[in-house]
């Protein structure tokens, strides 16, 4: 028996996948029962585990367990002491309080646990690199990061990025210049781009860039939110103790490590009073942009002016 628990639903897949694949190079002969667990009963899951007629291997993957009809609670709790031997039941539980009883039993009754939570933003291009080793191919710390800010948080598509990466690179290194050939229009790069002008303090380069974006469809709210990551990361990195430890200062400033020297750049001509400002630029930005203004690249263009000027302003 195992139970797959967490909130990420394609790492949860993911171990689902696995799990049949494990059975299927066991027997090519498997039969797999895909079922909610809120559908279940006393009768349906003693057919489910019983002896099939028509495969020697079966599984059983049992989802959203945490809403389990009471009733069959002690029925699977027994089970688990007492698998059969040619039934895997993969038991899918979505995170959360809700089933928690019944998963501390589990665990009592020693189920195999495999838990899907999803990596940390910093952790983000260490995820990248294991997915594009995982294919044959290899990558750098920092061309794993532009991944990640190419494309955005989303595991899933991160991973099929990955796939598709390593596909198309004839069995060369995945490289930020090709990544840049395949995800270099997405609208989150662009409004990083806006951002990391705006924070130098480079006024028309991040002008231009603003344009490029609204002209591209880029969704306002995107570029508020790229400017507003970007100075809440500078004033946590700049604000931290000094003398920490690269590890320890990432985690304080909540960014992967390879972008504390980014940081450390950016740092550079910043005051308190200057990022006090810019921050509250960005924020009217982000409310007149979300309906407090009836002209959104205006606001935006307010808010790059602000920020850059804001650059080395005491």
């Amino acid at each position: 028996m195992l139970l797959v628990t967490g909130a990420e639903s394609f790492l949860a897949d993911r171990a689902v996948r696995s799990a049949i694949a494990a059975v299927s190079k066991e027997s090519s002969d498997i039969e797999v029962t895909d079922v909610d667990a809120a559908t279940l009963d006393i009768g349906v899951f003693a057919e489910l585990t019983g002896p099939s007629l028509f495969a020697s291997e079966r599984v059983l993957v049992l989802r959203m367990l945490e809403n389990l009809p009471s009733e069959m609670a002690p029925r699977l709790i027994e089970y688990a002491g007492s698998p059969s031997d040619d039934v895997l039941a993969v038991l899918v539980h979505s995170g959360g309080q809700k089933g928690k009883a019944v998963l501390d039993k589990l665990r009592k009754a020693s189920v195999n646990e495999v838990v899907a939570t999803a990596p940390k933003a910093w952790e983000l291009p260490q995820f990248v690199a294991g997915e594009i080793r995982l294919h044959g191919g290899t990558v750098d710390e920092g061309a794993a990061a532009a991944l990640v800010d190419a494309v955005g948080h989303d595991l899933r598509a991160l991973a099929g990025a990955c796939s598709q990466l390593v596909s198309d690179s004839g069995g060369q290194a995945v490289t930020s210049e090709l990544i840049g050939q395949y995800f270099g229009g997405r609208a989150e790069v662009t409004s990083f781009a806006v951002a990391d002008a705006a924070i130098a303090g480079r006024t028309e380069p991040a002008l231009e860039q603003l344009r490029w974006a609204l002209d591209c469809g880029v969704a306002p709210v995107l570029v508020t939110s790229a400017m507003a990551g970007g100075l809440r990361g500078l004033a946590k990195y700049s604000s931290a103790p000094s003398g920490m430890r690269d590890a320890d200062l990432a985690r304080e400033v909540g960014v992967p490590p390879w972008k504390l020297k980014q940081l450390k750049q950016q740092s550079r001509g910043w005051t308190p009073g200057g990022l006090a400002t810019a921050i509250k630029a960005v924020a009217q930005a982000d409310a007149d942009v979300k309906g407090a203004s009836g002209d959104a690249g205006y606001a935006l263009e307010r808010m790059v002016l602000t920020v850059t000027r804001s650059h080395g302003r005491r």
